[in-house]
């Protein structure tokens, strides 16, 4: 009885962060709804989405024959970030926070980009090789989720894609950057990534997500129905699909 009452003063003391679990959202219905939440939304929010339909690349450095050839739509996100090839073998885990809810948090992407190390360090404790290693959480040397922020004047965002699997064939679309972590050397797609299913199990992995952020606040569950923001209509998103011309320019422009 007086550890319920204590459990209910500490979780009275934290921050509430409103959780809405996804399965299956199109990323760029994700993207955008993430992005009405950061402006125009004064809550904490953390959306886990298991997997995407249909296949999608967010940002643009791709081989683009292949990509439109086989009609794969490209997106360039808000919140900038690298190039990810993402369908039902990704789980999205996005963290929208006030600037003052996380304690020694400061707004700058480092200071975020070290909290949530810690915070999956926890989620993956045990599990030998899990590092934050140049902005991507990695195992020993080889990265299975990639990142992407955006800060504004009392929020910020923390987004990552987990790459619970993924088809080889989805690799071919990606080129190679020319500004690679140092950790990367000179390795391909193939080499430089690898599976979380071959670590942890796909349910797991979100149950120890969800209790980890509730270590830090207090955790309440909502429907996508129940949420009350603008509607795509009434709000300006800067998310969005590129055309086939944008896409054989910007291609043409890394050559």
């Amino acid at each position: 009885m007086i550890m319920a009452v204590l459990g209910k003063v500490k979780e009275a003391g934290l921050p509430l962060m409103k959780l809405v679990k996804l399965r299956g959202m199109p990323i760029l219905q994700q993207l955008h709804l993430e992005e009405r939440l950061l402006r125009t939304s004064s809550d904490n929010w953390c959306l886990i989405n298991d997997g995407t339909s249909p296949p999608a690349i967010v940002m643009e450095l791709v081989e683009a024959k292949p990509v439109l050839q086989d009609r794969i739509s490209i997106i360039r996100r808000f919140t900038g970030g690298g190039t990810v090839v993402v369908d039902q073998n990704t789980i999205f885990v996005t963290l929208i926070c006030n600037k003052d809810a996380v304690s020694n948090v400061q707004p700058f992407p480092r200071s975020i980009m070290s909290w949530s190390g810690s915070l999956y360090s926890e989620v993956f404790e045990g599990l030998a090789g899990f590092h934050l290693r140049e902005n991507d959480y990695v195992f020993d040397d080889r990265k299975f989720g990639g990142n992407a922020q955006s800060i504004t004047k009392h929020r910020w965002i923390h987004h990552t894609s987990f790459l619970w699997d993924y088809e080889v064939k989805n690799m071919s679309y990606l080129k190679l950057p020319a500004k690679a972590p140092e950790y990367r050397l000179t390795r391909s797609h193939m080499d430089f990534v690898c599976r979380m299913k071959e670590y942890v199990p796909r349910s797991e992995f979100i149950e120890k997500t969800i209790k980890a952020i509730g270590g830090q606040f207090s955790v309440k569950s909502i429907s996508l129905e129940s949420i009350d923001i603008p509607s795509v209509s009434e709000y300006v998103h800067t998310t969005r699909l590129l055309t086939e011309q944008e896409i054989q320019e910007a291609c043409t422009i890394q050559t």
